[in-house]
């Protein structure tokens, strides 16, 4: 079955998006299928945004001479949860963010927010759920959960992944090279992962307020 958009899915976690068994990014998430086609994610997130981060000339030697591509760094988010990081590779500036965008969708992540912060208790998914890390080359980022209404506290790269994530308010520490744009985008994207994959029961916030 095809999309109306002429899209013929390839895999079994496409056909599944095609035939209307799955309508939500997060199901697809979960649905212990791999995310090999950026269609399905233009089916199920039609408005994702797309912030490049960084574009850079690289040059490589080859047998017929010196080779210079365009490396682009992208991040794509629907602002409410779902967040990928990539980064492409072309002859072309183009060519280099449309493959980084791509490839983003294939990496997108549910990150897990909530109200972690004990200063707040509004149990609104407006933070990181929990205090997370990430590393990418020298570059370590620490996430932590703040109160509403701090904001980002951070620097510019890591706010840029954040809002896309549908973050609104954390505390950040970062340690290493934090002027290479490309592993400090990286790191912040690892942390936002960590929480993915350490997921925080939805009903963990209900039951504290019952206790308190």
């Amino acid at each position: 079955m095809s999309a109306d958009n002429g899209w013929e899915p390839q895999t079994r976690l496409g056909k599944k998006v095609a035939d209307g068994d799955i309508e939500t990014m997060r199901d697809a998430l979960n649905a212990g299928l791999p995310l090999k086609e950026p269609e399905i994610v233009d089916q199920l997130v039609p408005g994702l945004e797309d912030e490049v981060l960084d574009i850079n000339m690289v040059q490589r030697m080859t047998d017929s001479g010196r080779r210079v591509k365009f490396r682009c760094v992208v991040v794509v988010g629907n602002r409410d949860g779902l967040v990928g990081y990539a980064e492409g590779r072309d002859d072309q500036v183009g060519g280099a963010i449309q493959k980084a965008i791509e490839i983003g969708k294939l990496n997108l992540i549910d990150v897990s927010r909530g109200c972690g912060s004990w200063e707040c208790g509004c149990g609104r998914p407006h933070t990181v759920a929990l205090r997370t890390t990430g590393k990418a080359g020298s570059v370590e980022v620490e996430l932590q959960p703040a109160p509403r209404g701090l904001g980002l506290a951070g620097g510019e790269t890591v706010r840029k992944v954040l809002e896309l994530a549908g973050i609104e308010d954390i505390w950040t520490r970062s340690s290493g090279n934090t002027r290479t744009t490309v592993n400090f985008a990286k790191a912040t994207f690892n942390a936002l992962q960590n929480t993915a994959e350490a997921r925080v029961p939805q009903r963990t916030f209900e039951k504290r307020e019952v206790i308190e």
